[in-house]
Order: C-alpha cells, then sequence, then structure tokens
C-alpha cells in the first residue's frame, strides 16, 4: 500500500474514533456523476459515501448541477478549526494548493462555503440523490464501448 493511500484511510479511521471530529462535506454532483471505469467499483464507492454519511459526526450534502455556477468552482476548500479557536484554510486546485491563515481571508472562504451550503441538497435528500444514482446504474445497460488498443 503507498503512503498516500495509508494516509487517506487513517483520515477515514478518524471519523469513526470515540472522539471523532465533525466533518461536513459538500460534493458537486459531477463528481458522483463521473464513473470509474468498474461499474462494480463505482457503485462500492457510491455505498462508502452512504455509509460515512450515516455516522453521527459527518454530514454530506449534494450541490445539484441546477444550483449553477459559484464562487468555488474548480476549487476544493477545507475548513479547519483549530483547538485554540483559530480557523484556518486550504485550497486546492487541480495544479496546486494553497494554507491560508490571515483570519480576514480564511472568513471570506468560510462565507464562499456557507453560501455553497446553501445552495446544496439537505443531507437526506442528497442521500436520496445518491441512492437514486446506484439504481440508475444497476438498470442501466452498458453504454461504455469495449477498449480495444488501435494497431
Amino acid at each position: 500500500m503507498t503512503e498516500e493511500i495509508a494516509a487517506r484511510l487513517g483520515r477515514q479511521d478518524l471519523l469513526r474514533r470515540e472522539d471523532a471530529p465533525h466533518f461536513r462535506a459538500v460534493l458537486d454532483e459531477s463528481v458522483l456523476r463521473r464513473k470509474t471505469r468498474d461499474p462494480k467499483e463505482w457503485t462500492r464507492q457510491l455505498e462508502h459515501l452512504l455509509e460515512t454519511s450515516q455516522l453521527p459526526n459527518v454530514t454530506l450534502q449534494v450541490l445539484p448541477f441546477d444550483a449553477g455556477p459559484h464562487g468555488l468552482l474548480g476549487t476544493s476548500l477545507t475548513v479547519l478549526w483549530l483547538p485554540d479557536g483559530k480557523a484556518v484554510s486550504y485550497t486546492e486546485d487541480a495544479h496546486s494548493g494553497k494554507l491560508i491563515e490571515d483570519p480576514s481571508e480564511v472568513e471570506k472562504l468560510r462565507l464562499s462555503y456557507d453560501l455553497l451550503r446553501d445552495l446544496a441538497l439537505s443531507p437526506r435528500d442528497s442521500v436520496a440523490f445518491i441512492e437514486r444514482l446506484m439504481e440508475e446504474n444497476n438498470h442501466a445497460s452498458p453504454t461504455r464501448p469495449e477498449h480495444r488498443p488501435v494497431a
């Protein structure tokens, strides 16, 4: 197992500890609709999201396409509240990441997140949305042509 995979699994274990932190995530609909090459793996990933969303310290919401453009489009944002009461943010795009510690900048990003969360489906509707995607996948006929190398 690579170090990156071990680190990701370790972070997931944090959510199941007795003193687990509260975790909120807003997932763009696009990340749920972009299937993996293996439909079974895609289903397992969605099942994992549903299972994790049932933890008492986890809130999962889906931002549907019809929410339109928003201030965090193309960006991943993490806001962390530290034990001393301060907050920091980490933004990431496809090519780089940046830790933001300036309180006024962190506050602007937190407001962007709050506005985004207001556009997202409720946690209950988000779970139903993911369940519908899984059902559609189970009833859909294969649409992807078999991949064959070009000679």
